[in-house]
């Protein structure tokens, strides 16, 4: 429910990013959430080496690539460029933090 929110309050302000309605939101939160423990895995072990040489880095691209998979899956949900999904998927990263420490549920 929370990443639901943060994904309408990022599309509001994000020049890129569609979201058709709440509803969608909803499944866009389920989505990155079971592509976050499926696919994302198998992302950074594939692509382990290149993630130790860029120190970590590369996992936002993987992120970004997640964020553009989901667009494709779900209707009613676009992110137009790779560029906007990077910048889409930082900015829900920290607020996810932002909001999980806030109410306590932070791991």
């Amino acid at each position: 429910l929370v990443t639901a929110i943060l994904v309408m309050g990022i599309a509001s302000f994000m020049p890129g990013v569609h979201v058709a309605g709440f509803g969608t939101a909803l499944i866009v939160a389920v989505v990155l959430g079971l592509l976050n423990i499926f696919i994302k895995p198998i992302l950074v072990i594939l692509t382990l080496p290149v993630t130790i040489l860029t120190l970590g880095l590369f996992l936002l691209v993987i992120n970004a690539l997640i964020i553009l998979l989901c667009t494709n899956i779900v209707g009613g949900f676009k992110v137009d460029s790779f560029w906007t999904a990077l910048l889409f998927s930082i900015v829900l990263s920290i607020l996810q933090s932002i909001m999980y420490k806030l109410s306590g549920n932070d791991k």
